[in-house]
């Protein structure tokens, strides 16, 4: 793991958990909508959260 201070611990929880929160609002909007353009975007969108979730925990390791 990374040397990071408590701060920066922290920072990182909850860039984490916005970025979980995101990806599945975003899930969320794509399963609710009927216009396929609409629907690929929120799925790409939560797709990036998701890839954005996995790059912040690489300061985990």
């Amino acid at each position: 793991m990374s040397n990071l201070s408590g701060m920066e611990l922290q920072n990182l929880r909850h860039l984490l958990l916005f970025s979980e929160t995101d990806k599945e609002k975003y899930k969320t909007y794509a399963e609710s909508c009927t216009d396929p353009h609409v629907k690929q975007f929120f799925q790409k969108e939560s797709q990036s959260a998701e890839q954005k979730k996995q790059t912040l925990l690489q300061f985990l390791k």
